[in-house]
């Protein structure tokens, strides 16, 4: 069976990376020599994943005209325009639903998440939940944990209790939800997926799946130096 589609949150203004996102959107900034989109796209094809949605909003014009269809990266690749106004990361899944089937998988547009995707969705598919959230057991290593998860089903994503007892998990970047769940969130544009996952951990419906491996990001210059680096390292070990 054929991995959901791949839907990459890619729409952001990434003010902390100016003046290098002056001109460029985020995923388009240089890392290894290379636009850091097309490390992503790379890995993505290499998980298994054959469609993905861009979801696209500042300077999106410059993403679509470099992807394109995807030919290039082994994958099909169809685009989500924010418009005019930014929807929130919530917004923008919500808009894209046409685009997407009964299931997602969702990552955001400046991370570099080495991680097999396939028993990821074995495992939603065996939870039974309308989502679920890989976790990394963070204890505050690399940025503050905000996750609540006790082996099987994240009980709490809240921003609001980092440091809290308990609180050692963190959100590793790659979700999958049921699309179902998205249409039926009821706040209109603009709003944030935390919102949703805060929610849904409440009501003890959002599972859980643990990474062993840190996430890297592009979003903050010292995460670009470190992702450089570990792409870098993957390169010189073939």
């Amino acid at each position: 069976m054929s991995l959901p589609p791949l839907a990459i949150l890619a729409g952001g203004l990434a003010t902390r990376l100016r003046p290098i996102t002056t001109t460029i959107p985020k995923a388009l900034v240089e890392v290894a020599g290379e636009p850091f989109l097309a490390h992503q796209l790379r890995l993505a094809q290499r998980q298994g994943f054959t469609e993905v949605v861009m979801l696209v909003g500042h300077m999106g014009d410059q993403i679509e005209r470099y992807a394109g269809d995807g030919a290039a990266f082994g994958l099909s690749i169809r685009y989500a325009h924010d418009g005019p106004t930014q929807r929130g990361t919530g917004g923008a899944l919500r808009a894209a639903l046409p685009l997407l089937g009964p299931e997602t998988f969702l990552m955001y547009g400046d991370s570099y998440l080495n991680v097999a995707a396939r028993p990821v969705h074995d495992a939603f598919r065996a939870s039974g939940a309308p989502a679920l959230m890989t976790v990394l057991h963070n204890r505050n290593a690399w940025d503050p944990s905000n996750v609540v998860f006790d082996s099987a089903m994240v009980r709490s994503h809240d921003k609001s209790r980092q440091g809290q007892p308990g609180v050692e998990w963190i959100d590793y970047g790659l979700s999958v939800f049921r699309t179902d769940v998205i249409a039926g969130w009821p706040s209109p544009d603009p709003f944030d997926l935390s919102l949703l996952t805060r929610e849904l951990a409440a009501q003890g419906r959002l599972a859980g799946f643990e990474v062993k491996e840190r996430f890297y990001e592009i979003g903050k210059p010292d995460g670009l130096a470190e992702t450089e680096r570990y792409i870098r390292s993957l390169s010189a070990a073939g």
